[in-house]
């Protein structure tokens, strides 16, 4: 059986598309589940360790204008550091997401810190209402 110039070529462009889509694929999916893994490289494990003094502005909605909230870092997680049950995780990069909860209101919140203060978003229902706003933090 004997093969043509043009189907060998057609074949070894067929073969190299593959590869390339394949090598696509692959880093779409490396930057959704590694986001910042550049920067990770620069910060240590526990670099964000310590108690944090969290202000929520609220820039949406019906609720208080402002609250001040402690949180506590330890390695990659997030918990309270005073009132209500905080949840949450932080990356290498700083990269921080939480679930607050007080009585019946609740909220998430997600943002970045880097060195000893940060910033980020909020929304969540608290005492009924829907609101949303900002945050920011700095280390204590």
């Amino acid at each position: 059986m004997t093969h043509s110039a043009r189907s060998i070529a057609h074949s070894a462009d067929a073969t190299a598309t593959r590869a390339l889509r394949k090598v696509a694929v692959i880093a779409v999916f490396a930057a959704i589940i590694v986001p910042g893994a550049a920067d990770a490289k620069m910060v240590r494990p526990g670099a964000y360790d310590g108690t944090w003094n969290v202000t929520f502005a609220t820039l949406a909605g019906n609720c208080s204008s402002a609250n001040n909230v402690p949180f506590s870092v330890v390695g990659m997680r997030v918990s309270s550091a005073g009132g209500g049950k905080v949840t949450g995780g932080i990356s290498r990069a700083g990269v921080v997401s939480v679930n607050i909860r007080v009585g019946a209101s609740h909220a998430s919140g997600s943002g970045r810190l880097f060195g000893n203060s940060g910033s980020g978003r909020w929304s969540g229902i608290i005492t009924g209402d829907r609101c949303s706003g900002s945050w920011q933090a700095t280390r204590s």
